[in-house]
């Protein structure tokens, strides 16, 4: 991990499982797509944050707000300078999207445990059903940081001007054959393809098989050598919903040390419907080779 940018937001589950109970400066959250999974069994002193009911609000298409954050935090036992470990399943994708949302309002002290649930279990280690209760914190979260979030009137001026898009859903997605991943339910995109001049590499080629994140040296031989990318570069991601593209977002941003990387969580089901913006199928790159 010393190799990667920012190695300090990566953690182990050999270090997960030597702080399980260091619970004064130290909340291990669970996120996950599965929204039971947590209730079956989870890591011992590890709380839950539902990206759906804890993080989205109900009534306007937005994250919750600044207040609403800091209620979560106070109510999760999580003050200003707690190290914050983030892990789940689908080998991090929504470990990765909480911890792009705390980053979102400012919480400086954030990782992720890499390997996420799939590794802990494969590993032997200990699952619970207890559910803990810390001490409630008072929290002061900041306003929510733009640098790190794209718009679509920000993507569509990001086409136009040529700069780095990346795609990171599966080549079918991305060639248009089909508007969600398979087995998943379709999410309301009227049309299929990719955001004209994006480049598709899916989130699945930084990680090894299991769930862990490549080394830095193979990470740079894709995004840098193969896909043409600048670490200078203005770097928007995309998926579907967000949670794939925050994956790329912090192997982009804290793995490889990108300065200038937004993730557009509108994704395709905001951009497959819009009004008046343009689409691509195919795979472009391919067609030129």
């Amino acid at each position: 991990m010393a190799t990667y940018a920012h190695p300090e937001v990566l953690v182990s589950t050999d270090w997960v499982a030597e702080h399980l109970n260091d619970t004064e400066h130290v909340r291990i959250v669970e996120s996950d797509e599965d929204v039971l999974l947590y209730e079956t069994g989870h890591i011992p002193n590890a709380v839950k944050i539902d990206w759906v009911q804890d993080l989205q609000d109900p009534i306007v298409r937005d994250y919750i707000s600044k207040e609403r954050f800091e209620e979560l935090c106070a109510s999760r036992g999580i003050a200003n300078d707690t190290l914050v470990v983030f892990y789940g399943d689908k080998n991090n994708w929504w470990a990765c999207y909480a911890f792009w949302v705390f980053k979102l309002f400012g919480h400086e002290k954030c990782a992720i445990m890499d390997g996420g649930r799939q590794k802990w279990i494969a590993e032997g280690r200990p699952l619970t059903r207890e559910v803990p209760s810390f001490p409630r914190t008072t929290y002061r979260a900041k306003a929510p940081d733009p640098s790190i979030r794209a718009f679509r009137e920000e993507v569509l001026a990001h086409m136009r001007a040529g700069k780095p898009l990346i795609d990171v859903r599966t080549p079918a997605e991305y060639r248009g054959e089909l508007t969600h991943m398979p087995d998943y339910p379709q999410e309301g995109a009227l049309r299929a393809g990719h955001i004209p001049g994006a480049k598709n590499v899916p989130w699945s080629m930084a990680v090894r098989e299991d769930g862990t994140f490549k080394p830095r040296e193979e990470l740079a031989r894709i995004y840098l050598q193969e896909k043409g990318l600048k670490p200078d570069d203005e770097v928007i991601t995309y998926c579907r919903i967000g949670e794939r593209s925050s994956h790329t977002w912090f192997v982009l941003k804290y793995l490889l040390g990108f300065e200038h990387v937004k993730n557009y969580d509108g994704s395709w089901t905001e951009w497959g419907n819009l009004v008046g913006v343009p689409i691509e199928k195919g795979d472009p790159e391919a067609a030129q080779s």
